[in-house]
């Protein structure tokens, strides 16, 4: 640590709370003083009370969460904390913040706020018990305890009740999105959740919020219609690699079939209500349902992901597309005429004219700097619309608010770089601080990159890693996540593994919470996992003793987004490759090996199986991104790895 490290943190009332000495480690039980938390503290500290934006990396271990809690809650500022998923929320919100607090002895007032689909409806509620319709058995008891807890609850939060999966079929009836909730004109408005929730919000001197309701209180400022949020003179987004797709995703404009169907449902079951209302709304409706299926239809066979402009090339899907524009206008205009009845059906007005309008402009010329595609499900279908880029949006509000706004994450830097990140998010020149893991990875780790597999897309790779990492988990005695950067190669390896001698643990097969509880309750057990097993997960001891990567997690190649964006960095004179496509899957593999060391006596072996790593001319940047650990080739030191560990234990 330099002097004016040194300085820094004694000058600093944030990381002096964090010092040995300091009240968290008087307070907080298995609180341990660090160096490199206390120094992020003291520039979280600074960029608050000087307005200015921060961006810092914080190796797993440093602390984070407390480095930046700390500041914030004795900055006598309004804060907004920003999360990457409503699980880190809640978590955040429920045991980190009340632990720091009163550790500080401040009395400040905290709130926790989610998007409104978090929130039960009380009107969504009356409308499902009037309605008893369900095409899910399981759902008519499942109502039954909704209703119940409802009765007594004081949030309204639908995380309260764990005894009903968060997919259930149940739950958009009985919660509100944007498009169908009725606002002020609710009958219920004055005992709404989300009102309730909100109030406490712009009351509250901090608030706990995760970024996919702070991009869309971005987005609805963008377009002029109010604001979710209080205003803040500072924002803290943790899991901040996350930040440019998801301002991405809220950017975007959408159509998709099952938005028509609920609009086509609501606007029956309002008209329901109204006298003839319903029998004028009928075939209207009926006419919307089946032309989305036409479409839908008519595409069947297409990839599932790509441009707009490839879709319009089979014969028919054009004209069935404005077909059912056509009959979406027509529904808006019998809504437009009953609208004056009730709430209820000027809401469905309102939502029938803005995806008439959508899907109109989702149907014409894509506008420059934006690109126009499609995603098919089994049944269903999305229309999108996105900016090839965020970062003149994001810079622009950031530069509205006049606050101090602060990026923080494990995983930022490329090569120790920012440029990727500071490029994609519109920041000019921000501080930066890189902050090592305290962890000891030169002891404690081992990256082995097996000899001997082929190319990636050679045929028979993934029965070659899974007979590759046979011996490796015998070494490990399970205690193993095997990621995958596709589903198919996820699929396969559960084929070609299910005689292992260990529990066998594959995504698909339950929620992931559930996974990951049997998983650490096995003790040795090997989970199978894509997408969302790279990041966001925490297993700490010797459960998880080996993390293995098939491929560099590059993103897919059907992606219609990063192909534009690809394009337009090519015209633009740019090294898409280098500048989009590697950098991305840097972090991404960042995230992935971060699911090994997760405590300061966690000890483990990370495989990367492909073997560009060590044959691309780009591989080195792979490398010099992760964690500073040793490197083999050599099997036998990944066996003697695991014999030390067990002679130590």
């Amino acid at each position: 640590m330099g002097a004016a490290d040194a300085d820094d943190i004694g000058r600093s009332p944030s990381a002096r709370s964090l010092a040995a000495d300091g009240p968290l480690a008087r307070v907080v039980e298995g609180f341990a003083p660090r160096e490199v938390q206390q120094r992020m503290a003291a520039a979280v500290e600074r960029a608050i009370a000087e307005r200015r934006e921060l961006v810092v990396e914080a190796g797993t271990g440093t602390g984070k969460t407390f480095a930046y809690l700390v500041p914030a809650l004795l900055a006598g500022k309004r804060v907004i904390v920003s999360t990457g998923t409503k699980t880190l929320q809640d978590q955040l919100f429920q045991r980190d913040l009340p632990r720091v607090r009163d550790a500080l002895g401040v009395r400040l007032k905290t709130a926790l706020l989610k998007g409104r689909a978090n929130y039960l409806c009380r009107y969504r509620l009356d409308q499902a018990r009037r309605d008893g319709q369900f095409a899910d058995r399981a759902d008519v008891a499942r109502l039954a305890s909704i209703a119940a807890w409802a009765a007594r609850t004081k949030a309204g939060d639908i995380a309260e009740l764990v005894g009903i999966p968060e997919d259930a079929g149940i739950w958009p009836r009985v919660t509100s999105t944007s498009d169908n909730c009725l606002g002020k004109e609710c009958p219920f408005f004055d005992d709404c959740f989300v009102v309730r929730a909100r109030r406490e919000a712009q009351e509250a001197d901090l608030v706990v919020v995760n970024h996919h309701l702070l991009f869309a209180d971005l987005a609805i400022k963008r377009e002029g219609f109010g604001e979710i949020l209080p205003g803040a003179q500072a924002f803290v987004l943790d899991e901040a690699h996350q930040v440019p797709e998801l301002a991405g995703q809220f950017f975007s404009v959408a159509v998709s079939g099952r938005q028509l169907v609920e609009l086509e449902t609501d606007s029956l079951r309002e008209a329901a209500a109204e006298s003839g209302a319903k029998a004028a709304l009928d075939r209207l409706g009926r006419a919307v349902e089946t032309r989305s299926k036409a479409f839908r239809l008519a595409v069947d066979g297409l990839p599932a992901r790509g441009a707009l402009r490839a879709l319009f090339e089979r014969d028919g899907a054009e004209a069935a597309l404005d077909a059912l524009g056509d009959a979406l206008a027509d529904l808006a205009g019998a809504l437009e005429a009953m609208a004056e009845r009730s709430e209820g059906l000027a809401a469905c007005h309102a939502r029938a004219g803005e995806l008439s309008n959508r899907l109109a402009r989702l149907a014409a010329r894509p506008e420059p700097g934006w690109v126009h595609w499609y995603e098919l499900s089994e049944r269903g279908f999305v229309l999108s619309a996105t900016p090839l880029d965020v970062a003149q949006p994001l810079r622009a509000f950031r530069e509205q608010t006049h606050a101090a706004w602060i990026f923080t994450s494990a995983t930022l830097t490329v090569g120790d770089r920012f440029d990727h990140f500071l490029a994609a998010t519109g920041l000019d020149m921000p501080e930066t601080l890189a902050l090592p893991s305290p962890f000891d990875f030169e002891s404690n780790a081992l990256c082995w990159l097996p000899e001997g597999l082929p190319a990636p897309n050679a045929p028979g790779y993934t029965e070659a890693v899974c007979e590759l990492l046979r011996p490796a988990l015998a070494a490990s005695h399970g205690r193993a996540f095997l990621l995958f950067t596709s589903h198919r190669a996820l699929k396969r390896a559960a084929e070609l593994l299910a005689d292992l001698p260990y529990p066998l643990f594959v995504q698909g097969t339950a929620p992931r919470a559930t996974l990951l509880e049997r998983f650490r309750a096995a003790g040795n057990g090997v989970l199978l996992g894509a997408a969302s097993f790279w990041e966001g997960v925490d297993v700490r001891g010797e459960a998880l003793s080996l993390v293995a990567i098939d491929k560099l997690p590059f993103a897919p190649p059907d992606d219609p987004v990063l192909e534009a964006r690809i394009t337009a960095s090519r015209e633009a004179g740019g090294n898409p490759f280098m500048d989009i496509q590697v950098p991305a899957a840097a972090i991404a593999l960042k995230q992935g090996a971060g699911r090994l060391i997760r405590d300061i006596d966690d000890r483990g072996v990370l495989v990367i199986c492909d073997p560009r790593v060590l044959t691309a001319r780009y591989g080195r940047l792979f490398l010099e991104s992760l964690p500073p650990m040793p490197i083999t080739r050599a099997f036998a030191d990944v066996d003697a790895f695991f014999a030390v560990a067990e002679a130590r234990s």
